[in-house]
Protein backbone atom coordinates (compact mmCIF):
# COMPACT_ATOMS: atom_id res chain seq x y z
CA UNK A 1 0.00 0.00 0.00
CA UNK A 2 1.46 3.35 -1.04
CA UNK A 3 0.57 6.80 0.23
CA UNK A 4 0.11 9.18 -2.65
CA UNK A 5 -0.36 12.92 -2.32
CA UNK A 6 -1.55 15.25 -4.98
CA UNK A 7 -1.05 18.99 -4.65
CA UNK A 8 -4.30 20.71 -5.55
CA UNK A 9 -3.32 24.29 -4.70
CA UNK A 10 -4.91 26.23 -7.50
CA UNK A 11 -7.34 29.05 -8.14
CA UNK A 12 -10.85 28.30 -9.25
CA UNK A 13 -12.57 30.76 -11.55
CA UNK A 14 -14.54 32.23 -8.63
CA UNK A 15 -11.33 32.74 -6.61
CA UNK A 16 -9.61 34.44 -9.54
CA UNK A 17 -12.58 36.77 -10.08
CA UNK A 18 -12.85 37.64 -6.37
CA UNK A 19 -9.12 38.27 -5.99
CA UNK A 20 -8.93 40.35 -9.18
CA UNK A 21 -11.96 42.48 -8.29
CA UNK A 22 -10.93 42.98 -4.65
CA UNK A 23 -7.44 44.04 -5.74
CA UNK A 24 -8.77 46.32 -8.48
CA UNK A 25 -11.26 48.12 -6.23
CA UNK A 26 -8.65 48.48 -3.47
CA UNK A 27 -6.17 49.94 -5.96
CA UNK A 28 -8.84 52.35 -7.22
CA UNK A 29 -9.34 53.51 -3.63
CA UNK A 30 -5.67 54.47 -3.46
CA UNK A 31 -5.23 56.22 -6.81
CA UNK A 32 -8.47 58.24 -6.86
CA UNK A 33 -6.66 61.64 -6.53
CA UNK A 34 -5.11 61.24 -9.96
CA UNK A 35 -8.55 60.99 -11.59
CA UNK A 36 -10.74 63.15 -9.31
CA UNK A 37 -12.42 66.19 -10.80
CA UNK A 38 -12.53 67.98 -7.44
CA UNK A 39 -11.65 67.44 -3.79
CA UNK A 40 -15.26 66.61 -2.94
CA UNK A 41 -14.75 63.32 -4.79
CA UNK A 42 -12.64 62.09 -1.87
CA UNK A 43 -15.55 60.23 -0.29
CA UNK A 44 -15.64 57.91 -3.31
CA UNK A 45 -12.36 56.36 -2.11
CA UNK A 46 -14.19 54.80 0.84
CA UNK A 47 -16.84 53.39 -1.52
CA UNK A 48 -14.12 51.49 -3.38
CA UNK A 49 -12.91 49.95 -0.11
CA UNK A 50 -16.45 49.13 1.01
CA UNK A 51 -16.83 47.15 -2.21
CA UNK A 52 -13.40 45.51 -1.84
CA UNK A 53 -14.05 44.30 1.72
CA UNK A 54 -16.98 41.95 0.93
CA UNK A 55 -15.04 40.79 -2.13
CA UNK A 56 -12.20 39.80 0.20
CA UNK A 57 -14.72 37.86 2.29
CA UNK A 58 -16.03 36.21 -0.88
CA UNK A 59 -12.44 35.27 -1.77
CA UNK A 60 -12.14 33.46 1.57
CA UNK A 61 -15.43 31.64 0.98
CA UNK A 62 -14.42 30.77 -2.59
CA UNK A 63 -11.08 29.38 -1.39
CA UNK A 64 -12.94 27.24 1.14
CA UNK A 65 -15.51 26.00 -1.34
CA UNK A 66 -12.97 24.96 -3.99
CA UNK A 67 -10.65 23.41 -1.36
CA UNK A 68 -7.83 25.90 -1.94
CA UNK A 69 -8.17 26.41 1.82
CA UNK A 70 -9.20 23.78 4.34
CA UNK A 71 -9.99 23.89 8.07
CA UNK A 72 -6.33 23.53 9.03
CA UNK A 73 -5.14 26.35 6.79
CA UNK A 74 -7.96 28.62 8.00
CA UNK A 75 -6.85 27.93 11.58
CA UNK A 76 -3.29 28.82 10.59
CA UNK A 77 -4.55 31.96 8.85
CA UNK A 78 -6.22 33.05 12.09
CA UNK A 79 -3.12 32.26 14.16
CA UNK A 80 -0.80 34.17 11.83
CA UNK A 81 -3.20 37.13 11.77
CA UNK A 82 -3.08 37.18 15.58
CA UNK A 83 0.74 37.09 15.45
CA UNK A 84 0.78 40.03 13.04
CA UNK A 85 -1.50 41.94 15.39
CA UNK A 86 0.84 41.17 18.29
CA UNK A 87 3.99 42.13 16.35
CA UNK A 88 2.74 45.43 14.97
CA UNK A 89 2.57 47.39 18.27
CA UNK A 90 6.19 46.45 19.03
CA UNK A 91 7.26 49.22 16.68
CA UNK A 92 4.69 51.76 17.84
CA UNK A 93 6.18 55.20 18.32
CA UNK A 94 9.32 54.41 16.29
CA UNK A 95 9.86 55.65 12.78
CA UNK A 96 8.70 52.85 10.51
CA UNK A 97 9.97 50.04 12.75
CA UNK A 98 7.18 47.52 12.18
CA UNK A 99 8.30 43.89 12.55
CA UNK A 100 4.99 42.50 11.27
CA UNK A 101 5.98 42.81 7.62
CA UNK A 102 8.63 40.12 7.58
CA UNK A 103 6.15 37.52 8.88
CA UNK A 104 3.51 38.57 6.34
CA UNK A 105 6.03 38.30 3.51
CA UNK A 106 7.32 34.88 4.58
CA UNK A 107 3.84 33.43 5.18
CA UNK A 108 2.68 34.68 1.77
CA UNK A 109 5.80 33.16 0.25
CA UNK A 110 4.92 29.72 1.64
CA UNK A 111 1.13 29.70 1.25
CA UNK A 112 0.62 31.83 -1.87
CA UNK A 113 -0.67 35.20 -2.97
CA UNK A 114 -4.35 34.71 -2.11
CA UNK A 115 -3.42 33.54 1.40
CA UNK A 116 -1.08 36.54 1.71
CA UNK A 117 -3.83 38.94 0.62
CA UNK A 118 -6.25 37.55 3.20
CA UNK A 119 -3.56 37.47 5.89
CA UNK A 120 -2.62 41.10 5.27
CA UNK A 121 -6.23 42.27 5.51
CA UNK A 122 -7.10 40.14 8.55
CA UNK A 123 -3.83 40.83 10.35
CA UNK A 124 -4.17 44.58 9.99
CA UNK A 125 -7.84 44.41 11.04
CA UNK A 126 -6.92 42.38 14.13
CA UNK A 127 -4.19 44.89 14.95
CA UNK A 128 -6.63 47.80 14.67
CA UNK A 129 -9.13 46.08 16.96
CA UNK A 130 -6.37 45.19 19.43
CA UNK A 131 -4.87 48.70 19.59
CA UNK A 132 -8.01 50.74 19.04
CA UNK A 133 -6.58 52.17 15.83
CA UNK A 134 -9.91 52.41 14.02
CA UNK A 135 -10.51 55.44 11.83
CA UNK A 136 -10.78 56.58 8.21
CA UNK A 137 -7.20 55.41 7.64
CA UNK A 138 -8.04 51.79 8.44
CA UNK A 139 -9.37 50.92 4.98
CA UNK A 140 -6.11 52.10 3.47
CA UNK A 141 -4.07 50.06 5.96
CA UNK A 142 -6.11 46.90 5.39
CA UNK A 143 -5.71 46.83 1.65
CA UNK A 144 -2.15 48.16 1.57
CA UNK A 145 -1.23 45.14 3.70
CA UNK A 146 -3.37 42.89 1.50
CA UNK A 147 -1.68 44.08 -1.68
CA UNK A 148 1.76 43.50 -0.13
CA UNK A 149 0.74 39.97 0.89
CA UNK A 150 -0.58 39.30 -2.60
CA UNK A 151 2.63 40.45 -4.28
CA UNK A 152 4.91 38.69 -1.79
CA UNK A 153 3.30 35.35 -2.57
CA UNK A 154 3.27 35.67 -6.34
CA UNK A 155 6.90 35.44 -7.48
CA UNK A 156 9.19 32.54 -8.46
CA UNK A 157 7.75 29.93 -6.12
CA UNK A 158 10.38 27.29 -6.98
CA UNK A 159 13.43 29.31 -5.91
CA UNK A 160 15.30 28.00 -2.87
CA UNK A 161 18.49 28.76 -0.97
CA UNK A 162 20.44 31.95 -1.54
CA UNK A 163 18.46 32.93 -4.61
CA UNK A 164 15.23 32.72 -2.63
CA UNK A 165 16.75 34.79 0.19
CA UNK A 166 17.88 37.42 -2.34
CA UNK A 167 14.35 37.51 -3.78
CA UNK A 168 12.86 37.91 -0.29
CA UNK A 169 15.23 40.79 0.45
CA UNK A 170 14.10 42.51 -2.75
CA UNK A 171 10.45 41.88 -1.89
CA UNK A 172 11.03 43.23 1.63
CA UNK A 173 12.51 46.48 0.34
CA UNK A 174 9.82 46.97 -2.29
CA UNK A 175 7.05 46.12 0.20
CA UNK A 176 8.34 48.52 2.85
CA UNK A 177 8.62 51.36 0.36
CA UNK A 178 5.29 50.52 -1.27
CA UNK A 179 3.40 50.58 2.02
CA UNK A 180 4.64 54.10 2.73
CA UNK A 181 3.74 55.22 -0.78
CA UNK A 182 0.22 53.76 -0.60
CA UNK A 183 -0.43 55.28 2.83
CA UNK A 184 0.76 58.69 1.64
CA UNK A 185 -2.02 58.63 -0.94
CA UNK A 186 -4.43 58.69 2.02
CA UNK A 187 -3.61 62.20 3.20
CA UNK A 188 -1.59 63.93 0.46
CA UNK A 189 -4.64 65.82 -0.94
CA UNK A 190 -5.14 67.51 2.47
CA UNK A 191 -1.71 67.38 4.10
CA UNK A 192 -0.14 70.63 2.88
CA UNK A 193 -3.03 72.82 1.84
CA UNK A 194 -3.80 74.04 -1.64
CA UNK A 195 -1.21 76.71 -2.30
CA UNK A 196 2.17 74.98 -2.41
CA UNK A 197 4.22 73.57 -5.25
CA UNK A 198 3.45 70.05 -4.00
CA UNK A 199 -0.28 70.47 -3.38
CA UNK A 200 -2.91 68.28 -4.98
CA UNK A 201 -4.56 69.96 -7.97
CA UNK A 202 -8.20 68.82 -8.23
CA UNK A 203 -8.90 67.98 -11.85
CA UNK A 204 -5.28 68.65 -12.78
CA UNK A 205 -3.26 66.78 -15.38
CA UNK A 206 -2.24 63.26 -14.39
CA UNK A 207 1.45 63.96 -15.05
CA UNK A 208 1.42 67.12 -12.90
CA UNK A 209 -0.33 65.52 -9.93
CA UNK A 210 1.85 62.41 -10.18
CA UNK A 211 5.01 64.54 -10.16
CA UNK A 212 3.80 66.54 -7.15
CA UNK A 213 2.89 63.41 -5.24
CA UNK A 214 6.20 61.63 -5.90
CA UNK A 215 8.18 64.67 -4.74
CA UNK A 216 5.93 65.04 -1.67
CA UNK A 217 6.34 61.35 -0.86
CA UNK A 218 10.12 61.33 -1.07
CA UNK A 219 10.45 64.51 0.95
CA UNK A 220 8.05 63.46 3.71
CA UNK A 221 8.22 59.68 4.08
CA UNK A 222 11.76 58.41 3.58
CA UNK A 223 12.47 58.79 7.32
CA UNK A 224 9.76 56.13 7.85
CA UNK A 225 10.12 53.99 4.76
CA UNK A 226 13.87 53.44 4.92
CA UNK A 227 13.90 52.22 8.57
CA UNK A 228 10.94 49.94 7.74
CA UNK A 229 12.84 48.51 4.76
CA UNK A 230 16.05 48.07 6.81
CA UNK A 231 14.30 46.35 9.73
CA UNK A 232 12.28 44.04 7.46
CA UNK A 233 15.41 43.12 5.50
CA UNK A 234 17.43 42.43 8.65
CA UNK A 235 14.66 40.20 10.05
CA UNK A 236 14.36 38.32 6.75
CA UNK A 237 18.13 37.72 6.63
CA UNK A 238 18.46 36.72 10.29
CA UNK A 239 15.22 34.84 10.92
CA UNK A 240 13.91 34.21 7.42
CA UNK A 241 15.43 30.76 6.74
CA UNK A 242 14.28 29.40 10.11
CA UNK A 243 10.77 30.85 9.81
CA UNK A 244 10.42 29.63 6.23
CA UNK A 245 11.50 26.13 7.27
CA UNK A 246 9.03 26.14 10.16
CA UNK A 247 6.15 27.30 7.98
CA UNK A 248 6.95 24.75 5.28
CA UNK A 249 7.29 22.00 7.87
CA UNK A 250 3.89 22.93 9.29
CA UNK A 251 2.38 22.93 5.82
CA UNK A 252 3.81 19.51 4.99
CA UNK A 253 3.04 17.83 8.30
CA UNK A 254 -0.51 19.13 8.41
CA UNK A 255 -0.91 18.21 4.71
CA UNK A 256 -2.45 21.57 3.87
CA UNK A 257 -4.41 21.45 0.65
CA UNK A 258 -3.27 17.89 -0.04
CA UNK A 259 -5.75 15.04 -0.32
CA UNK A 260 -4.41 11.64 0.70
CA UNK A 261 -5.03 8.71 -1.59
CA UNK A 262 -4.22 5.05 -0.91
CA UNK A 263 -3.52 2.73 -3.80
CA UNK A 264 -2.67 -0.94 -3.88
CA UNK A 265 0.75 -1.92 -5.24
CA UNK A 266 1.50 -5.52 -6.11
CA UNK A 267 5.04 -6.61 -5.22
Amino acid sequence: MKLQTKDIYRFSLSSKIALTLASAFALAGFIWPFFAADISSAHFAQYFFWIALPLALFLLLAQLSDRSLDAKSVALLGMLAALLAALRPLGAGAVGLEPMWFLLILAARVFGGAFGFLLGVLGMLASALFTGGIGPWLSYQLFAAGIIGLLAGSFAKKLRGRRELALLILISIISALSYGLLMDLQFWPWAIGANTQLSFIPGGALSENLHRFIVFHFLSSMAWDIPRAVLTTVLVISAGPAVLAALRRSKNRAAFLTPIEFSERLS
